[in-house]
């Protein structure tokens, strides 16, 4: 079996454990991931591996964790995942080396683009009044563009930030739900919540929403407005129709920015073909001050296994669209 020793005796104690991880933590995962054994001992690191590719994969995977601890200060066991996939992917190497941080958090959290797409759509934020961002769950799109609104909110370039999303869920609609329109709404915003609340604090958010700051309100209400000095985020914008999605963008006003976020697998429209989103990143490519950024899953950045989930089902997917051309001929 292929055996090859990395010395880390360069590298001093707090900077060998961040390595390595809790109880070992982040070797065990990259473990998994190349499926090598690695063993620490004193200073050195030896693996051994089937396939001496895999021992420069393992080489190869290691030295980037070693740059993220080194640019970031930590390294975690998620983002140990995500390199390990990188490297077997053969994907190109992401550094945030010289990136900005897109926001600071209340409790001081740095937030980042983790990948070079993640990268190039905060880049589209900054340049453009209208940003779509396709991609598929955990890429990251919603996140960044409520840190990129929050940013400028709190730069005073923006007065206020409006959340909104369609009110399609797996068939759902909200006059069967219980409660005021606040209530019926919540649950579907739940995750801008979330990304709020980390961002800025709880009160901070409660305070913003009844000063209407912040902004959170069903797609449908958005009819008649003209929106001034304002990020809209339009979440899960794969479920609005045709004319939803061409009446959202015409309520753009002075001083105005528009991210619109979806993810096309997962369209819950009757007609697939009928998703605004569709339509919209048809129809707009290239005009000026308009970005299309696709995401794929490589720029997962959720737990790691996510990415390997949202492989299988396409390859499922991709298999059954193959049985369905044989059957046809």
């Amino acid at each position: 079996m292929p055996i090859h020793d990395i010395e880390l005796d360069n590298l001093d104690y707090d900077t060998i454990v961040g390595l390595v991880g809790f109880h070992d933590e982040n070797l065990k995962v990259l473990e998994r991931e190349l499926q090598v054994k690695l063993y620490l001992k004193n200073d050195t690191i030896r693996i051994e591996a089937e396939n001496p590719r895999l021992i420069d994969k393992t080489i190869e995977a290691l030295q980037q964790c070693l740059d993220v601890l080194n640019s970031k200060g930590s390294l975690d066991k998620e983002e140990t995942g995500r390199i390990a996939l990188s490297v077997l992917s053969d994907a190109p190497l992401f550094s945030q080396e010289g990136q900005a941080p897109v926001l600071r958090c209340k409790n001081g959290k740095l937030i980042y683009p983790k990948t070079a797409n993640q990268a190039a759509l905060v880049e589209a934020f900054k340049n453009n009044e209208i940003v779509f961002a396709s991609g598929v769950a955990g890429t990251g799109k919603t996140y960044l563009a409520v840190a990129y609104a929050v940013d400028q909110l709190k730069r005073e370039n923006i007065s206020k930030i409006i959340l909104t999303r369609p009110a399609v869920e797996a068939g759902e609609n909200l006059g069967f739900l219980p409660g005021d329109m606040k209530e019926k709404v919540d649950p579907y915003l739940r995750p801008l919540y979330d990304a709020l609340n980390e961002m800025l604090g709880t009160e901070t958010v409660e305070r913003y929403i009844e000063k209407e700051v912040i902004q959170i309100a069903p797609l449908a209400f958005m009819r008649g407005r003209t929106l001034n000095e304002a990020i809209v985020i339009l979440d899960e914008a794969q479920n609005t129709t045709r004319a939803q999605m061409k009446m959202f963008l015409t309520r753009m006003g002075r001083q105005c920015k528009m991210f619109i976020n979806g993810d096309i697998s997962q369209i819950d429209l009757i007609k697939k073909k009928d998703s605004g989103l569709l339509e919209a990143c048809s129809i707009l490519e290239g005009i000026d001050g308009i970005c299309i950024q696709y995401l794929n899953e490589s720029d997962v950045v959720r737990n790691p296994l996510v990415q390997k989930i949202i492989a299988r089902y396409a390859q499922a997917a991709e298999e059954e669209e193959i049985e369905k051309t044989k059957k046809h001929h």
